[in-house]
């Protein structure tokens, strides 16, 4: 069951404050039973502090086998190692009018500060901090990194209760700011619709100072249009109306074909980024897709370990 994710900015404070807190229990609830506790497929290299014993999986590196635990449960375990470093996670997140648009149990908006939740729990160690860019529109609001649980509520209630602004501030400019070398190195998430253009050039800058991961947030209407007679469809940012009759099946085909073309052209460059990519529907269950990219990442991350030694 999909967490409910609706945050208004016009709600009442003590309202938006229980929503979140019931939105960052449940997620939690739920990556930990699909990632089995195992939170460390987002946090960039292992530590050299020994962690917990855990029964080994297929593509371990045998060289943490824990030979005394194995012997003693009779079944083969690893020992995880800790960071030992701290992590600075940044979170750029796209608020501007675009995602503020959803046809099915959310708006492309709500599934950002979703997102960030989870991001949240999935970086959530000891020394560990999170900060946050939002971008609404108009202006990029700068959330200097903290950590611990209150931290995080913090800035997810400044993302839900975020206003949409009509702007010419960009997603490049907020890319910017991330590539800026006086931020420290770290884990860098982008979580956008990618819909406006100029962001590829200073993903790829982005992508030289820190890890990278962009979430691409996307709504079904965006790729293909239902045979519903003669609509109206409104740019969120600029206010241009066209008229489209969704009657025609060339019209919805190139509909569809363009939307294909999109998130092939965004991925293509995501890849050329050097960053990692994962899109979120707000017509799927985006907590399962996440725990399937996190469980993919963290077995690629096992393999290349493993090749490098």
């Amino acid at each position: 069951m999909t967490p409910s994710l609706s945050l208004r900015a016009d709600d009442d404070p003590a309202r938006t404050r229980e929503v979140l807190r019931r939105l960052e229990l449940d997620v939690a609830r739920r990556l930990a039973g699909l990632l089995q506790g195992d939170y460390r497929g987002l946090v960039p290299g292992l530590g050299s502090e020994p962690g917990e014993a855990r029964p080994y999986s297929p593509g371990d590196d045998v060289r943490r086998m824990d030979w005394n635990v194995t012997a003693r449960m009779r079944v083969p375990h690893v020992r995880e190692s800790i960071a030992d470093r701290e992590l600075e996670t940044t979170v750029l997140v796209d608020l501007s009018p675009s995602l503020d648009f959803g046809t099915v149990r959310h708006t492309k908006a709500e599934l950002a500060v979703a997102a960030v939740a989870a991001i949240g729990l999935l970086t959530d160690k000891i020394r560990n901090r999170l900060g946050a860019i939002v971008h609404d529109g108009a202006a990029l609001h700068d959330v200097k990194p903290g950590s611990g649980r209150r931290h995080m509520m913090s800035v997810l209630h400044r993302l839900a209760t975020a206003e949409p602004q009509t702007g010419s501030t960009s997603l490049a400019e907020g890319l910017h700011w991330l590539a800026s070398p006086a931020r420290r190195g770290g884990l860098a998430v982008v979580i956008s619709d990618l819909l406006r253009p100029g962001w590829t050039e200073p993903l790829r800058a982005v992508g030289l100072r820190h890890e990278t991961l962009v979430i691409e947030v996307v709504d079904p209407r965006e790729l293909e249009l239902p045979n519903v007679g003669l609509i109206e469809l409104r740019d969120q940012r600029t206010g241009r109306v066209v008229e489209v009759d969704t009657r025609k099946a060339k019209v919805r085909d190139r509909f569809a074909e363009a939307g294909r073309e999109r998130l092939a052209a965004h991925a293509s460059d995501v890849r050329s980024a050097r960053a990692d990519h994962l899109v979120l529907r707000t017509d799927r269950d985006w907590v399962i897709d996440l725990a399937k990219f996190v469980d993919q990442r963290r077995r690629r991350r096992r393999v290349a370990t493993m090749a490098v030694h």
